[in-house]
């Protein structure tokens, strides 16, 4: 990773979760918040729309599942259509073995990015789950927060962990490093989902990943410096969380 800033972000984390209906929303929309380029026109798509795609597929969680994300209740889909940003980061992600030469310091994802992330894991092989999520939160929340428009000159990408840690990202990024180290650390990927989510307090949308534990749903958050469990949060309110075999929509319950 290069010279890590550790100075906070102020700025929102501009999380895009772009479905089939981006080709909806123009370019030169006007209808954005100010800081961070997030297109409100998109969001009223997603509360529209989200619901309906889960009708077409999917189903209820049931008894024996996993426990519901922030209390909300949750509706499985197992069709990745709607996500092309991750389905296409993870296919990048399989194909990247980082076995060009180069520096450290380098944008460009290389052999030293590959070995520096090789020794982090080598590192935290073997020690207790709660210690290992500790230490992949504080080794990934190093990376300075940066924008997608002035990464890759685009609204949303969704990197891969070499490409975050040759380039950093945004908190999705964040979310999806830690993912993958954890689960090349051995961690379940059943266990883990990317949550998209709303800061009811800073009235954003932001992006967290949820590791499910005997003690409960740990949260890995860019913004937070440790682990924290989602039962201590009343601030966020997912809107979908996914991994590699499903996503799922999430609702207040009672609405």
């Amino acid at each position: 990773m290069p010279a890590l800033d550790h100075r906070r972000s102020t700025l929102p984390c501009r999380i895009c979760v772009f479905f089939a209906v981006d080709v909806l929303i123009s370019e030169d929309s006007s209808e954005r918040v100010d800081t961070g380029g997030m297109n409100i026109r998109f969001w009223i798509l997603i509360t529209a729309l989200v619901p309906v795609l889960a009708l077409t597929s999917g189903r209820p969680a049931t008894a024996g599942s996993l426990p519901a994300l922030f209390d909300t209740a949750e509706t499985r889909v197992d069709n990745h259509r709607p996500f092309p940003k991750w389905t296409g980061m993870l296919e990048r992600y399989f194909a990247d073995a980082g076995a060009k030469p180069g520096i450290c310091t380098s944008r460009l994802y290389n052999r030293c990015h590959a070995k520096r992330w090789a020794e982090l894991i080598d590192q935290l092989k073997g020690r207790d789950l709660a210690s290992q999520l500790d230490a992949v939160n504080t080794y990934m929340n190093q990376a300075r927060y940066t924008v997608d428009s002035i990464n890759w000159g685009v609204r949303d990408y969704w990197a891969t962990p070499g490409q975050f840690l040759a380039k950093y990202g945004d908190c999705e990024d964040y979310a999806i490093a830690k993912f993958l180290t954890l689960k090349r650390l051995g961690v379940d990927a059943r266990n883990m989902r990317i949550v998209i989510l709303q800061d009811l307090n800073l009235r954003i949308p932001h992006a967290v990943l949820a590791v499910y534990t005997e003690s409960g749903i740990a949260i890995l958050d860019n913004q937070i410096k440790h682990t924290v469990q989602a039962k201590a949060i009343s601030h966020y309110q997912p809107i979908i969380s996914l991994n590699e075999d499903s996503w799922w929509l999430h609702r207040v319950k009672g609405r």
